[in-house]
């Protein structure tokens, strides 16, 4: 398979865990009802997604490493799939939030192991292939998010989880016939403890991870805590579905704006502060507006800035790791992912969006100047 060809697969398998998170957002509300929790406590589910996930890309990024993409994948959505089934058997939160567990380790393989593929055959152009990779991946909230709200009316949270096994049986026919193996011949062996030494070691490393968690815990705050804020303003739930394809809107725009100023010739650390100011506006504008609907239009400023960062943020990060892709990332990943959940956790548990925002848009601007000083 040549490059051209392999980029449809990779995005949809790229675009699958996001895809899954969003879908699954709107259930939410449905989902506190059924088991009679608090939202506080439906919220959660996310942030346990978050943490199993950082616990798959560790294994599935050293596995690709040692016996290869393709087979690794194959596992990983195998996986994803079986544990959706055994979610829409279980008859208590706690084995909701078990099968969750076992479902995001699955899913995390889209992640790692995608950008893996995506840097074996992109070597040297990673910033222009995830900027592309970007724009793309800027429907999957619109999506899930309608996609998933829609489901909900109908057929109430099994909808959803119904929906995401046949997407995962989808993908994974789809790559048992088209997805090729790019793990290099002659692979040398790898370290785990070493190479996670040196990462720990390694300042660069350690931005970019913080970088990655405070986008991604913006943008999804918004998706674990929205489902309850629109019960609060006394919205139709099937608005918080629709307000997903105005956000994806903003981050289409923002991954197109990254790609447009790469090309004008602005180097990433100047698009990631650009990002990060954005951000920090949208989360004083959604402080502001909380007590109305229109709290979603200052949303359009954070996912632009998501979508204009993290393919700087990636496609720079294991620029220095290039004979440990697969290990590097998923030792990245897992940092990130820990943060990410931990974030989430802070956020479900506080229930103030408009704050969180504000605060992560912060530390990734803070970051920015750090980063200057660093390199001067």
């Amino acid at each position: 398979m040549n490059n051209k060809n392999l980029l449809p697969l990779a995005i949809a398998l790229l675009m699958f865990p996001q895809i899954a998170q969003t879908l699954y957002s709107p259930a939410l509300g449905d989902i506190g009802r059924v088991f009679k929790v608090s939202p506080e406590a439906a919220a959660q589910t996310l942030s346990v997604y978050f943490l199993a996930f950082a616990v798959g890309v560790v294994v599935w990024g050293r596995l690709c490493d040692r016996i290869g993409r393709r087979p690794v994948m194959l596992m990983g959505l195998a996986i994803y799939a079986v544990a959706m089934v055994i979610a829409l058997r279980v008859s208590s939160f706690n084995g909701l939030l078990l099968a969750q567990g076992v479902a995001a380790f699955g899913a995390a393989v889209g992640s790692v192991v995608t950008q893996t593929l995506l840097r074996d055959r992109f070597k040297g152009a990673e910033a222009q292939v995830f900027s592309l990779v970007g724009i793309a991946l800027a429907a999957s909230p619109a999506i899930g998010l309608f996609s998933g709200a829609s489901l909900v009316e109908a057929f109430g949270y099994r909808g959803v989880l119904t929906a995401l096994v046949l997407l995962a049986a989808t993908l994974w026919l789809w790559s048992c016939y088209a997805l090729p193996e790019t793990r290099p011949e002659q692979t040398p062996h790898v370290d785990l403890w070493e190479t996670l030494a040196r990462m720990l070691r390694d300042l660069g490393i350690w931005r970019s991870a913080l970088w990655i968690a405070a986008f991604n815990v913006a943008l999804f705050s918004y998706y674990s805590l929205g489902p309850f804020i629109f019960q609060r303003l006394n919205l139709d739930a099937t608005w918080f579905g629709y307000s997903g394809v105005i956000l994806a809107l903003g981050s289409g725009f923002g991954a197109w704006a990254n790609k447009r100023l790469l090309q004008a010739g602005f180097a990433a650390m100047q698009l990631i502060r650009l990002a990060a100011i954005t951000g920090l506006l949208g989360g004083v504008g959604v402080w502001w507006l909380q007590e109305s609907g229109a709290f979603v239009l200052p949303m359009l400023l954070i996912v632009l800035a998501f979508g204009m960062a993290i393919p700087n943020i990636l496609g720079m990060a294991l620029v220095d790791y290039s004979d440990r892709l697969g290990t590097a990332g998923a030792l990245l990943g897992l940092i990130y992912y820990l943060l990410i959940g931990a974030g989430m956790m802070l956020a479900g548990w506080s229930q103030a969006l408009g704050e969180t925002l504000i605060v992560c848009s912060a530390v990734a601007l803070l970051l920015t100047i750090r980063a200057t000083k660093a390199i001067v």
